[in-house]
């Protein structure tokens, strides 16, 4: 992108203060942002705002890593942890309620949402599988745990595009951009 695509402009704030006001608003009990590179100027913008932060000093590692850094910043009692990307600020708050309730009534221990026949982000899943994803999944990140565990994930359909795509490119930030700018 060429700048932290996580400050860019997004209505009247910034990608990542989107993706946090929209999970402040959810049912979600605590909220853990991981930060990477830049990790001063995304702390300055959340610094108002009722989250716990974790710096990840291995970003370049991958996601992964950062998926580690926010499970090791959980409570012990965490049931469960919703893994949301900071660059998916179409991410609404109602389709994040909507996997809670579906992720609660289900017997599975994993849930992700799935549009168009291909399964996407935020993933959703269990306490039981905490150890397993801090241990394990190198190569592959936590497509391994649902690799690892088809039997053990439920797929909630979507209708939103969203939970298929990030903001890695200006094409794709300036495509999101619109789209959001056109459903406000």
């Amino acid at each position: 992108m060429g700048t932290q695509k996580l400050l860019l402009p997004w209505g009247e704030t910034t990608i990542i203060g989107h993706v946090v006001d929209q999970l402040l608003q959810t049912a979600l009990h605590r909220i853990v942002v991981v930060t990477g590179h830049d990790k001063t100027p995304v702390t300055g913008e959340l610094a108002d705002q009722p989250v716990t932060l974790a710096h990840n000093p291995h970003y370049a590692s991958g996601m992964l890593s950062s998926v580690r850094c926010g499970i090791r910043a959980l409570p012990l009692d965490c049931e469960a942890a919703l893994v949301s990307l900071g660059d998916q600020p179409m991410i609404s708050s109602s389709l994040i309620d909507r996997m809670i309730t579906a992720f609660n009534v289900t017997d599975k221990n994993i849930l992700v949402p799935l549009c168009n026949d291909r399964r996407g982000h935020p993933l959703l899943f269990s306490c039981v599988y905490f150890d397993e994803v801090l241990t394990h999944f190198e190569e592959i990140g936590l497509r391994g745990l649902l690799q690892a565990h088809p039997q053990d994930v439920q797929e909630l359909k979507v209708s939103t595009p969203s939970v298929l795509g990030d903001i890695d490119h200006p094409e794709a930030y300036q495509r999101e951009r619109e789209r959001f700018e056109g459903s406000q």
